[in-house]
């Protein structure tokens, strides 16, 4: 049963959030909302390491070591104000003793407004002139996509003061398929159309619209390829572009886990999944036993089949392939980690492995 929509003014009644800008607690009451437990069940049990920030609204909780009740937390008192224990793991548990409304808030996601709040705004405020657009609801949409929660704060201020703003008119082709990659965008205002010509469509099937918060253009910086698609503005519109150095340095290697092959075994034995990113025919040739094949090209197509809970290995022959897959599921939120390397690398080094036993007894 979804909860209870609340706004801006209860959000503010708790700190940390009274810290934050107008935009972003409006960004969060939109995310946010107030749910419900009964009397007697556990909010959450000592060791408890779910990175949820978590105050108590209406009716109290007690925070309990085992057996012992440690103190009551009351909803609407001071003591309420601040989050339920906040440190990780969680020291106690929280029970409720009364049925309770409380609301949770994603922690990484915080961490990232209140640095940027506190740092970046006042920066690019004051550089501001002609180079970033006056509305900061993009900047805000940005911040609350789980890729920007692996970026450092200094980082995050650099990517948004080195973005330039390109505007264009409605069926302005901003990028094309087949050239070379040269910028990340990041639509600040407008609309764009997402589409690949293919041999048996010379006019491009369409993959995508994308509003203002999307981005696009990273497939080819990060594989070092070219454009594999046409993005055409459907409206007029602007653009915040960062070069692809800027880019490489300041957002895509920050988030980015790279695993050597033994590690990624280690993931997959764990419950964790290969996922392939190279064409059918390769993957047909040989791949690792379970792997799931979902080709670059249609990554972004696929995320509904995978699954948001399981950690994914992602690979390609060399490696370029699935850190462009890697990136673009990373910054939906998946679980990611790139086999450094490649499948080649990998395969050369599993057999060398089998050799030694056998040069060994011989």
């Amino acid at each position: 049963m979804p909860g209870k929509s609340l706004d801006v003014a209860q959000l503010k009644a708790f700190s940390p959030l009274d810290g934050l800008k107008a935009e972003n607690l409006r960004a969060l009451a939109e995310k946010t909302a107030i749910q419900e437990l009964p009397g007697g069940r556990f909010l959450f049990r000592k060791g408890d390491t779910d990175r949820r920030t978590i105050y108590v609204i209406s009716g109290e909780i007690e925070l309990r070591d085992g057996d012992r009740m440690l103190s009551v937390i009351e909803g609407g008192t001071p003591a309420a104000r601040s989050p339920l224990s906040p440190g990780l793991p969680r020291r106690v548990s929280a029970r409720a003793r009364s049925r309770i409304e409380f609301i949770v808030v994603d922690s990484d996601l915080l961490d990232v407004m209140l640095t940027w709040d506190q740092t970046g705004t006042y920066e690019v405020s004051e550089l501001r002139g002609d180079n970033l657009p006056e509305s900061d609801d993009w900047m805000t949409t940005l911040l609350q996509t789980k890729a920007f929660h692996r970026i450092p704060a200094a980082n995050i201020q650099a990517i948004f003061m080195r973005m330039q703003q390109v505007n264009y008119k409605a069926g302005d082709v901003v990028i094309k398929q087949g050239d070379e990659g040269d910028y990340f965008y990041v639509i600040t205002d407008g609309r764009c159309a997402v589409t690949r010509e293919t041999p048996l469509n010379k006019d491009g099937i369409k993959l995508a619209d994308l509003n203002p918060g999307d981005t696009f253009g990273e497939e080819a910086l990060i594989s070092q390829a070219k454009r594999n698609a046409t993005v055409t503005m459907v409206t007029d519109g602007s653009l915040m572009r960062l070069g692809q150095e800027d880019f490489n340095t300041l957002m895509n290697e920050p988030m980015l886990q790279w695993v050597d092959f033994d590690q990624a075994r280690a993931i997959v034995a764990s419950s964790g999944r290969w996922l392939d990113v190279r064409l059918p025919s390769e993957f047909e040739s040989f791949h690792r036993e379970g792997a799931i094949n979902i080709p670059l090209y249609f990554i972004r197509l696929k995320l509904k089949t995978l699954d948001p809970n399981t950690r994914y290995v992602v690979c390609c022959d060399t490696g370029r392939r699935s850190s462009a897959a890697a990136y673009i599921l990373s910054e939906r939120g998946f679980d990611v980690h790139v086999l450094r390397g490649g499948l080649t690398m990998a395969e050369a080094e599993s057999e060398s492995q089998r050799r030694k036993p056998d040069e060994a007894a011989s």
